[in-house]
Parts: structure tokens; sequence; C-alpha cells
């Protein structure tokens, strides 16, 4: 293969591996594109070793790497998308009265980029550029929620990415992954006292034209709990949600199905 046929081959693989819900095998990815199986798999390697695709041998298949999540969610930090959340972030501040943020992925951190404060703000660690353990903030908690269990196993390879910072949050991929199939099923992530003690969030996930998760718009606040606190905040989700919501129709996003 001459570079510029193999760049079109290799962009092509992304793109079917882009349009599937889960990973695929060589051979599906071959009969899609209507390439010999040498080739694909020649391309998947190249692909691999650049971290854009991420081989499960016990599965047989490929997913996307993380270097493909990270590339596509670039478009997150550009001014159109900050230009955007900033007066719905703003407007959702004023009517909660806590401190409202917007935060994607960036491989296993969540990084905040736009921060909008009350009339009368609560001291925050947070700001906009700083960079938390994604699966610690409720605003990295809903993203990854919604990440295929390939994504999230290939951001959590071993029990070193597990950091702490109070001593409360998954500390384990089978705890994270619990604590992922609540948000989805509750419909909202929270957390409380995991990135600062006495501070809790609560957040949504904004989602791209395929239904895939972009951004989180999270508002954080005091919340004294030294254990077993089970609050889910429902009132303040209602109106994060409703921020969220409105963010993903101007992106030109859906929920997904």
């Amino acid at each position: 293969m001459t570079d510029v046929p193999a760049l079109r081959r290799g962009l092509a693989v992304l793109r079917v591996l882009a349009t599937r819900p889960g990973p695929i095998s060589a051979a599906a990815i071959a009969r899609e594109l209507d390439l010999p199986r040498s080739t694909t798999y020649h391309l998947l390697a190249e692909l691999e070793a650049a971290g854009f695709v991420v081989h499960l041998a016990a599965e047989r298949r490929y997913g996307l790497g993380i270097a493909a999540f990270e590339l596509g969610s670039a478009y997150l930090r550009h001014d159109p998308l900050e230009r955007l959340a900033a007066p719905l972030l703003r407007k959702l501040a004023d009517r909660v009265g806590h401190t409202a943020q917007l935060g994607v992925l960036h491989g296993n951190e969540l990084l905040y980029l736009v921060k909008e404060r009350p009339s009368a703000p609560e001291t925050l660690v947070t700001d906009v550029g700083v960079r938390l353990p994604a699966h610690l903030p409720a605003s990295g908690q809903a993203l990854l929620a919604h990440l295929p269990h390939a994504h999230v196993r290939a951001l959590y390879p071993q029990a070193a990415a597990f950091v702490t910072r109070t001593g409360r949050g998954p500390a384990t991929l089978p705890e994270l992954r619990r604590a992922l199939a609540e948000v989805r099923a509750r419909g909202w992530a929270v957390e409380d006292g995991q990135v600062t003690r006495d501070f809790a969030s609560v957040a949504h996930a904004v989602f791209d034209h395929n239904g895939r998760p972009l951004a989180s718009v999270a508002v954080t606040f005091r919340h004294v709990c030294e254990s077993g606190c089970a609050e889910t905040w429902p009132a303040v989700a209602h109106e994060v949600g409703t921020t969220a919501a409105a963010l993903t129709r101007q992106v030109g996003g859906r929920n997904p199905t």
C-alpha cells in the first residue's frame, strides 16, 4: 500500500468502528470495506500502535482506542462549544444558586472548560483548566456511564489508574462499573465528598449527533456528610438536565436511544 491509499483505508476502518455500538472482529471490518484480511490486520496493527484502536484479544474484536476518543472530544475544547455553553451555565447557576461547570474527558481525566458562578458563590477548588480523575467527579461519571464497556476498560487498565483524593469513590474497575450502572439507571450522576470534602455535585451528559457523550454539565455545592450519604438531589438534577439538553440541541446532538 502506498501512503495515501493506506491513510484512506485506515480512516475507513475508524469510520466503521465509530458507527458500531461495540467492538467488532477484523473479519467483519474486512467484509464491510471489501479489503483482504491481511490488509485489514495490517491497518489495525498500525492504528493500534498509534492508540486509535484497541484490540480485545479475549474477544478477538477491535474497538476505538483512547487516541480516537481524544481526537473526537478535541472539538469540544474549541471556542464554539464554550461560547454556546457559557450563557446556559450562567442561567443555571443563577437558578440553582450554585456554581455550574462544563467538563470534557481527556483520557481518564475530566477537564473543566467553563465555570459560571452565582451572585453569592461558594469557594471551590476546581476551576477552568483544572483536571481531575474522571471516575471521581459527577461530571466524569456522567460521561463514562455512556461509553462502551471496552472504552472504560481501556481508560482504566490497571489499579494504579484509580487514584483517590478523599478516600471516597470507586477504587476498582468492578466498583466503577457498578457506579456507572447506577448513573444510567438514575439518569444523572452524583458524587458526595469524592473530590473535595464537604462538597457534592450533580451532573448530566451532553451528547453529539450520534448520541455519544461529548461533555457534561454539573453544579457543585456545599454538603457536609461524614458517612453513609445517599442523597441524589433530583430537583437540582432536573435543572442540570434541562441545561444539558439545551446544549445538546445547540450542538446538533441527540440523546442516545
